[in-house]
Order: structure tokens, then sequence, then C-alpha cells
């Protein structure tokens, strides 16, 4: 352990128990440390790979008593092969304009965040999220990071944000951390369109893996990431093939 993360070996914190956010009448406790200093980056890999996510200079994983339903998983790029289903949602996005831009929070990222959360997670745990928060949520990290700004380049919102993607590079693959589109623009699909684009970038730049955090049987808002199918989830005994349910 101590050849991974170095010579010093992070310290470890557990929080209380809380509601699940996403498993109704089941409690939610997590593990996590910080991820600061030069070993921040090797340290965020070691952890990504043993099922951790990050958030903000944190990086965190669920170790709930009685439920280990919450599974870290990852796409399999050189095996993904995209459906018809996908590949229509790449057609129909194919105006879009992807552009890589450096982890700086813009009034104009937050505006269309405040739409994206007001619109589908006014509910959640994020749905007070100010510019202030948005700006620690980018801009507090330690890591290769980046975001990912997709534009519209014709008709009426032409020059506007359609989504943004903020995303870890590792040494294996790219890691999805958070990412948010317009809410009105329901036939783009644009959530999905955003996890095939970066299973495209990983594929061109020979990364073979995009980690697309925990997938929740039995969640409905974790369902879609069975879709991208091959995954591997990390169970004890490692990454392993994760059967389509």
């Amino acid at each position: 352990m101590s050849e991974q993360f170095g010579t010093k070996i992070p310290k470890f914190y557990q929080t209380a128990p809380a509601p699940c956010p996403y498993l109704p009448g089941r409690m939610e406790t997590k593990v996590f440390t910080r991820l600061t200093g030069d070993a921040a980056r090797s340290l965020n890999d070691v952890l990504t790979h043993a099922g951790f996510r990050r958030s903000q200079s944190m990086a965190y994983r669920p170790t709930c008593a009685s439920c280990q339903a919450c599974l870290s998983v990852r796409v399999v790029v050189d095996a993904f092969d995209a459906s018809r289903s996908f590949q229509r949602v790449l057609s129909r996005n194919s105006d879009l304009q992807a552009e890589s831009v450096d982890p700086w929070a813009s009034e104009e990222q937050f505006r269309l965040l405040r739409r994206y959360l007001d619109v589908r997670h006014n509910d959640g745990g994020m749905a007070d999220m100010t510019m202030f928060d948005y700006v620690a949520m980018v801009e507090d990290s330690a890591v290769e990071t980046h975001l990912v700004e997709y534009r519209y380049t014709s008709g009426p919102h032409a020059g506007d944000l359609a989504a943004v993607a903020l995303t870890d590079t590792l040494g294996d693959g790219l890691s999805m951390v958070y990412s948010f589109y317009n809410p009105d623009d329901d036939g783009r699909s644009l959530g999905t369109f955003m996890v095939l684009d970066h299973i495209e970038q990983a594929r061109s730049r020979g990364l073979p893996y995009v980690y697309l955090g925990y997938w929740i049987e039995g969640s409905r808002k974790m369902a879609y990431k069975a879709r991208f199918a091959p995954l591997e989830g990390r169970r004890e005994a490692g990454w392993v093939p994760l059967q389509r349910p």
C-alpha cells in the first residue's frame, strides 16, 4: 500500500450514517480521504481503481454495513460497439461542437447547471447549489481534470452551451465526474451523447476505459449506465465483467 501511495499513506475518515439518496429506506455511510499535494494524481488513479469516486478534493466510496448495491463501473472502450439506437443519438448531435477547456467555472456554465437542476433534480442533494458551490466543484482539484463544453453550431441557439462534462484524466482512462445539459432539449438525449463522446475520446487517445461512477441495481437514476455494455464492475476480487440486467 505504501508503495502505491508513496511514502505517506493517506488518512481515511468515515461519515455518520445518513438516508440513502438512491434506495429508499436504507442508510448510507462513506469512507473518504483528501486528494492534495504532489501525490494527488497518482492517489486518484489508485483509488479510482479501487472503486472510489472524486468530489472536489476528496475521494470517497460507500461502505454501508448492510448494503453493497453501489458498484463502480467502467466501459471497456475497445469492446464497445455502438448499437443502432446509440448511432441515432450520435447522428442527432453531429452538429454539436465539443471543446476541452481548462477547469475554470463560468457564469454561462452555471446558468445551464441551474436550469438542469431546477428541471431534472429539484429535490436532489445539489438542488440548492450556488455559484460558489459550482466554482468549488470545478476548481477545487489537485488532479488532472478538465471541462468539455458542447455548443450548438446551428439554429436559433447557435453558439450557446448545450451540455458540459467535468472529466478527470487517469492513467488508463477518462473518469466522468459530473455532467449536465439543456433540460429543454429532450430529443437529443444529451446525457447519453456525452458518454458516447467520451468513449470516442478515450478510443482516440488509446485509453482503455471510461469510468462512469456508481451503478446501483434497483435505482432508476442509475439504470442508464447499464446500457453502455460491455461494462466492468469493481468487486472485492477486482474488476469483473458486469452482466447486463
